[in-house]
C-alpha cells in the first residue's frame, strides 16, 4: 500500500513544510524597497501557476489522446485535469491580487499580466461550457478535445509572450518594476529552500485531487 501512496505522504510532508517554514523562513528586506511580508507569496502565487501549467499540458495531452484513440478515458482525464488546473489558475490570480493589493496600490490594475492570465482562465471556462452545451457525449467529447489543443496554445501569447512585449509592473514583464522578491532569479538560498518544494508540493495535491475525480468518474460510468 505505502508503495502506491508514497508519493501522497510526500505531497503531505512538502505541504506542512511549505505552510510552517514558509512563514519563519528569513526572507530579504533591502531598503528602498517595500518588500516586508509580500515576499512569502512565493511559495503560493508561483506554484499555483507551475502547477496549472502542468494540468493544462496533462489535459491536452490527453485530449490529443483522445482524438487518436476515441477511447472515452482520455477525455473523463483530459477534462478532470483541465477543471483542476482552472482551480489552480483562479487561485493564482486571487493570491496574485492580495500580493498586487500592497505592492501595487490596487488588486486589479489592468496589467497585461493579469489581464493575460484571466484571459486564460476564461478560455478553459468556455471550454467546460462548450462541454456543458452538447448533450451527446461523442459529439460532446471531440468538440470539447479540439478547444482544449486551442485553448493550450493560446496560453503561451496571453501569459508568457505577451506580458514580455509589454510594459508591466508584474516580473518578468518588459520593463518590469514588480516586487522582485516574485522572481525566483533574485530569491535567496532560504527561500529557494521552501519555493522547489512548494512547486512539488502543490502540484502533488492537485494532481491528487484529479486522479480523486477521475477515479469517481470511471467508477460511475
Amino acid at each position: 500500500m505505502m508503495q502506491k501512496n508514497w508519493w501522497k505522504l510526500l505531497c503531505v510532508i512538502l505541504l506542512l513544510y511549505t505552510c510552517t517554514y514558509g512563514f519563519l523562513v528569513p526572507v530579504p528586506d533591502p531598503p528602498g524597497v517595500p518588500l516586508k511580508q509580500t515576499i512569502r507569496n512565493l511559495f503560493f502565487h508561483v506554484p499555483m501557476w507551475i502547477g496549472m501549467m502542468v494540468f493544462f499540458t496533462v489535459s491536452v495531452v490527453n485530449s490529443i489522446q483522445y482524438l487518436r484513440f476515441l477511447n472515452p478515458t482520455y477525455d473523463i482525464r483530459a477534462t478532470e485535469f483541465a477543471r483542476t488546473g482552472v482551480v489552480f489558475g483562479l487561485l493564482g490570480l486571487f493570491t496574485g491580487m492580495i500580493w498586487a493589493h500592497f505592492q501595487w496600490g490596487k488588486a486589479w490594475s489592468g496589467d497585461v499580466k493579469q489581464n493575460g492570465a484571466a484571459i486564460a482562465v476564461l478560455m478553459y471556462f468556455a471550454y467546460f461550457v462548450l462541454k456543458g452545451s452538447l448533450q451527446d457525449e461523442e459529439k460532446q467529447a471531440r468538440i470539447g478535445a479540439v478547444f482544449n489543443v486551442f485553448a493550450f496554445f493560446m496560453l503561451f501569447p496571453t501569459i508568457w509572450i505577451l506580458p514580455r512585449l509589454s510594459e508591466s509592473l508584474h516580473p518578468g514583464g518588459m520593463g518590469s518594476e514588480g516586487n522582485p522578491g516574485l522572481n525566483p532569479k533574485d530569491t535567496t538560498n532560504a527561500m529557494r529552500s521552501v519555493m522547489y518544494p512548494a512547486f512539488i508540493g502543490w502540484t502533488l495535491l492537485g494532481v491528487w485531487i484529479s486522479t480523486l475525480r477521475i477515479r469517481i468518474r470511471l467508477l460511475s460510468a
